[in-house]
């Protein structure tokens, strides 16, 4: 389904919960998606999600999109990586330990298969065999693509990889799934997640000891619709009318019921889900071609699965909600695909020079303004053709309920309504079918809140605005296709995290303003909108007034999306949870930071971070503040800017310090001693380390160092690596090793800020 960018910015769980404080998440990276560049403001219809968490009080931050030169007051709008307070222990509890270290007494992936419990194909519909008809017709010969006209899904096998090798699994949710690691190195694992779903079980299809049978295999791809911040669209489906967008080449390969504890696998899942139970999907990305691929071969190179694998894994242990990744696997001197790619001779434009005569009536600090800018935004398209080899990532998650799912079955209703006039709408399998699909999104997301109280009584209306309020808060993408409905984020190639900060920061070729870092509050919003429109027609036809409704909560959202900035910021600076006159004073110091964090190019992660280090060192009745400069500062490979400050910015930078600490101290007589301190406060703000491009790169090369046609490197395959990154991101706020550090704790190199497929890509 196309190279995508996101700047994964993501401010987790914001709304209303019913009880206790939710902390929330914010994370700073960037990623991208398709085209577009209209731009939108808060009073453009779109849509957003994510988890719910109670309201922030007091922020000021308005929303208004950054102006192409003069930012003003809307600069004040970046905010960076936030991790929950309180964390959760990954450790296992004896009895679990003990099972793991069992020997494997059982056939591989038995118990897998026992817990399958496919609810998407069990609560909602297949196209129907009439439109299967109709669409085989219009589809090409040869090719799987053709449009789907109704249903939820359809059957689709994945294409095997051939030589499948493992690259690596998440050990983690390995276990979180009820896997005995001993079922990673079988051939049965293996088989069924590069694609042979049939071939992992031969031998094997019989029942049980007991003469329990074999539960089916079910696979399958769905229909979704494309909106990008808030703009429906159509155009780009080869159809013309949107029967061609979903799952390109991404395939459900299974759902299953893990008991919560695992000691209890073999008895009847069903009757555990939801209270004792939880509900995963897994899905196979880059597992072939589907209805959907609109002429794509539907597989993935190694490279974009790398990057998928790990991207998940780090924006997990940020604290971000996000689908997860079980396993990649590679085809080894098998599969391969042609895609365009950067060569080594592949940089950014070259920019115009102060002395340009095309900017001879700005100042020199306008001049540079716009040099950042263009800095930001200067980017090209690939210049060669690349053969890669073919990859496969499982992603899990406990459901991949998009927003596009209901924006789709939405759509087909006020399209029907408009051509029908007055034939009752509930009476329709258009109707029926968009119902269906948020029953379906209430019972694997929000089943206590918005599916039990109200489903035996099928009350779609309250069932609906229960959903609302349970979706509202921050998660971040631009296209509503892919954005989930519970606010998890997905879908990471390609994508990037800050490196230099600039409001307009991006890596796609293609991102206009709206897809900038600071500018993704306007796109939670668009995507929570599209999400709001899509429920109208279930709350019109059940005697709701839809348009009472859309302006309702709409408005809550506006507030939700400010208010996260606002504590994103502050906790940033260690400030959250401080005196009511501390809100202000934040707006006011990232008001005063932001000019220089421009201008000077400041590194987003190593200037909050060292930040930290000046908190944790200077307690809060210090005033040495040239020492502290000093701290932020660094050495030669932590300092927080790629530009040299001046002497100029220097003791503008000692003022601000100055500032910000005596607000700083003004939290830790207003906390109470239960509270973490501030200084705890914005280490769990501020990672040490994130997955910076430059990084990926780096582990890719080394795993396919040879794909390039010509390239004077030898074939290789190794994957160290990406085991080596993949340690990393498991702890990314703690200091980790020396080596970690000196290797990783630094600005990004040079050349990776202008280099193709690493500073931008397409």
């Amino acid at each position: 389904a196309g190279g995508r960018f996101f700047v994964a910015l993501v401010l987790t769980a914001l709304a209303q919960s019913s009880s206790a404080a939710v902390n929330y998440t914010v994370a700073n990276s960037v990623r991208r998606n398709s085209s577009s560049d209209e731009s939108v403001g808060l009073s453009t219809t779109g849509k957003g999600t994510a988890f719910v968490t109670p309201r922030a009080k007091g922020t000021s931050l308005s929303m208004k999109r950054a102006s192409p030169v003069a930012f003003g007051s809307a600069a004040k709008r970046a905010f960076g990586g936030v991790k929950m307070a309180a964390t959760v222990s990954c450790e296992a509890s004896a009895g679990e330990k003990e099972r793991k270290e069992k020997p494997l007494t059982y056939p591989p992936l038995h118990n897998f298969r026992n817990s399958f419990s496919h609810s998407w194909v069990n609560q909602l519909s297949a196209e129907d065999p009439h439109n299967l008809e109709r669409s085989l017709k219009r589809s090409s010969g040869g090719h799987p693509g053709r449009p789907v006209f109704n249903g939820h899904y359809v059957p689709v096998r994945p294409t095997p990889l051939r030589n499948p090798k493992m690259v690596i699994t998440s050990d983690e949710l390995m276990d979180e799934l009820g896997f005995h690691r001993d079922e990673r190195e079988s051939d049965a694992f293996l088989k069924y997640f590069s694609g042979d779903v049939d071939g992992a079980f031969k031998g094997m299809e019989g029942g049980d000891e007991k003469g329990t049978q074999a539960k089916e295999i079910v696979t399958w791809a769905t229909p979704y619709a494309l909106s990008i911040m808030g703009r429906r669209y159509t155009n780009n489906c080869p159809y013309g009318d949107g029967t061609g967008y979903g799952d390109g080449r991404a395939i459900s390969i299974a759902e299953i019921v893990v008991p919560h504890d695992l000691d209890s696998i073999g008895i009847d899942h069903e009757k555990l889900y939801p209270h004792d139970a939880s509900r995963y999907e897994l899905q196979l990305k880059g597992a072939g071609q589907t209805p959907f691929c609109r002429g794509a071969d539907g597989r993935a190179v190694l490279r974009s699965s790398i990057r998928e694998f790990l991207a998940s894994e780090a924006m997990h242990h940020l604290g971000i909600s996000t689908t997860r990744a079980l396993s990649l696997i590679v085809s080894d001197s098998g599969d391969t695909s042609t895609r365009p790619w950067y060569s080594d001779a592949a940089q950014a434009r070259e920019l115009p020079s102060m002395d340009d005569p095309r900017l001879s009536r700005y100042s020199d600090d306008q001049k540079r303004e716009i040099l950042q800018q263009l800095a930001a935004q200067m980017k090209s398209d690939p210049d060669t053709l690349q053969q890669e080899k073919n990859a496969i990532t499982t992603r899990v998650a406990r459901s991949f309920s998009r927003i596009g799912h209901l924006d789709l079955f939405a759509r087909r209703v006020e399209m029907l309504a408009m051509s029908e006039g007055d034939h009752p709408v509930k009476e329709t399998r258009q109707y029926q079918e968009l119902e269906d699909m948020m029953w379906h999104v209430c019972y694997r997301e929000f089943y206590s809140e918005a599916y039990e109280p109200y489903f035996d009584n099928r009350d779609a209306k309250a069932a609906a605005m229960k959903l609302l309020e349970n979706s509202l808060g921050g998660i971040i993408r631009y296209d509503a296709d892919n954005c989930l409905v519970a606010g998890r984020t997905m879908d990471y190639g390609p994508f990037g995290f800050v490196d230099v900060y600039h409001p307009l920061s991006a890596k796609w070729t293609g991102s206009g303003e709206h897809f900038g870092f600071m500018n993704q509050p306007n796109a939670g919003f668009a995507n929570f909108a599209v999400l709001v429109e899509s429920l109208l027609p279930i709350i019109d036809a059940n005697g709701g007034d839809g348009e009472e409704t859309r302006d309702e909560w709409l408005e809550k959202a506006k507030g939700v999306f400010s208010d996260a900035v606002g504590k994103a910021m502050r906790m940033k600076m260690g400030l959250d949870g401080g005196p009511a006159e501390v809100v202000n004073e934040a707006d006011e110091l990232w008001e005063g930071i932001e000019p220089l964090l421009r201008g000077s190019r400041g590194d987003w992660i190593l200037f909050w971070r060292q930040l930290t280090y000046v908190a944790a060192e200077y307690k809060n009745e210090s005033s040495d503040y040239k020492g502290m400069l000093k701290t932020l500062l660094g050495d030669k490979q932590t300092y927080p800017f790629y530009d040299k400050l001046s002497e100029k910015e220097e003791a503008s930078l000692l003022a601000w310090i100055e500032k910000w600490h005596k607000s700083f101290s003004k939290c830790y007589s207003d906390g109470s001693p239960s509270a973490p301190s501030p200084e705890e406060t914005m280490r769990l703000a501020n990672p040490k380390y994130v997955l910076r491009e430059y990084m990926l790169v780096d582990a890719y090369l080394k795993a396919d160092s040879g794909k390039t046609p010509g390239s004077p490197l030898p074939v290789t395959s190794d994957y160290s690596g990406v085991h080596e990154l993949y340690r990393l991101i498991k702890e990314p706020y703690s200091e980790g090793t020396e080596e970690q550090s000196k290797k990783f704790y630094r600005r990004a190199p040079d050349e990776s800020l202008t280099a193709g497929g690493t500073a931008f890509m397409s």
